[in-house]
């Protein structure tokens, strides 16, 4: 009995080690921001202890404002944007990849990025205040800050513009300008870390009009084509499909298909994306989205499949677990419930199905470049 027991045992091992070595590779890495589902310690280490078990990349976010004065005269930073860099990178998961996202557009993605300081998002100080996107000043300053961010941070990739095709659509008076100063510091930055990838990340949903009519879908495709082409290493798209007419219904291969013949032959990057996992009711818009764990897992397994399809080179998921728990610190409103039940992991940390077809896709061996 024993003797067919060690036959049993020895056949199910090789099995699982045959089944380990027919795993098709992936090409893509699989991220989370390290974004605290509360204003706690227990908070943190959860987020940072399950990004070392759920992904090979974590992504750096900072969309809070740029010590501009500081940067232009390449002085030290403000200690509390130090203290949140050094916390970060003591964090983060030893010989982890880093995707870094700066931006110089302020996070309502109509003006120039506020001031950060010894707090976030501060007015801009004179004469910061009444710069536009090209002026000098800006341009010497922006480039200080997103090297300084890089050595600091060492990153694997870099996204050196956030979302940057809504400033087309919030405030067209300021895109060429915003332009010059991408262009500028993509080829500055270039010069200096040729081998470093640096992108400019656009929300994917403007270039379809007829699910997101608020934007001139002929004007988006133009900018992308002729000024930012050029000057980014990837596509690398902010998707978030339900923030669209699409809502949170399935969607269309036709719409992936379309969205992804843009990248021409730039490698393609979901710089942020999720899907709720729970009705999203949006009271001052009068909006209720109906959805359900089966609805995310869905929404994760036609992503995955995409990231197969066309080779992505990563895939981030922008929040790992509901921060529910923040809602004692925050205001209860529209935007800040937009991505609240989005987490793979609930807001009592429970997984949820749509993080079994995540695990599944990270532990296939990865064969990209970095």
């Amino acid at each position: 009995m024993k003797h067919l027991l060690f036959i049993w045992i020895v056949g199910i091992l090789t099995l699982a080690t045959v089944a380990q070595e027919d795993l098709q590779p992936r090409s893509y890495r699989l991220g989370f921001t390290p974004f605290p589902y509360d204003l706690t310690m227990e908070a943190v280490n959860f987020v940072y202890d399950h990004l070392a078990e759920d992904a090979d990349l974590v992504l750096h976010h900072f969309d809070n404002g740029i010590p501009w004065q500081e940067a232009l005269e390449d002085a030290p930073f403000p200690d509390a944007l130090m203290e949140d860099w050094r916390a970060r990178k003591a964090f983060t998961p030893e010989n982890t990849p880093i995707l870094l996202s700066v931006t110089p557009i302020s996070i309502t993605r109509d003006s120039l990025a506020l001031y950060r300081a010894e707090q976030e998002d501060m007015p801009l100080p004179p004469p910061w205040d009444g710069y536009r996107f090209n002026h000098p000043d800006v341009k010497e300053a922006f480039y200080n800050y997103v090297r300084r961010a890089i050595d600091f941070f060492d990153p694997a990739y870099v996204v050196m513009g956030i979302e940057a095709n809504l400033l087309l659509t919030n405030a067209p008076q300021l895109w060429e300008d915003y332009v010059e100063l991408h262009q500028e510091t993509y080829t500055r930055l270039k010069a200096d870390y040729p081998d470093l990838p640096l992108m400019v990340s656009v929300v994917g949903t403007a270039y379809f009009e007829a699910y997101s009519p608020e934007y001139d879908e002929a004007a988006q495709r133009q900018a992308w084509q002729e000024q930012l082409y050029d000057y980014t290493d990837y596509f690398a798209v902010s998707w978030y499909p339900y923030m669209s007419a699409l809502m949170t219904n399935d969607v269309p291969e036709t719409v992936y298909d379309e969205l992804f013949a843009l990248a021409g032959d730039k490698p393609i990057a979901i710089a942020e994306s999720g899907f709720p996992a729970e009705d999203l009711v949006l009271a001052g818009l009068g909006i209720t989205m109906p959805s359900s764990v089966e609805q995310q897992a869905s929404y994760m397994a036609d992503l995955l499949a995409q990231a197969d399809e066309h080779e992505f080179v990563f895939l981030v998921n922008f929040v790992l677990r509901d921060y529910d728990a923040l809602f004692q610190y925050i205001e209860d409103n529209d935007l800040n419930r937009i991505w609240r039940d989005t987490g793979l992991y609930d807001e009592t940390g429970q997984a949820r199905p749509a993080l079994a077809l995540w695990k599944e896709a990270l532990s296939r061996p990865y064969n990209g470049d970095s």
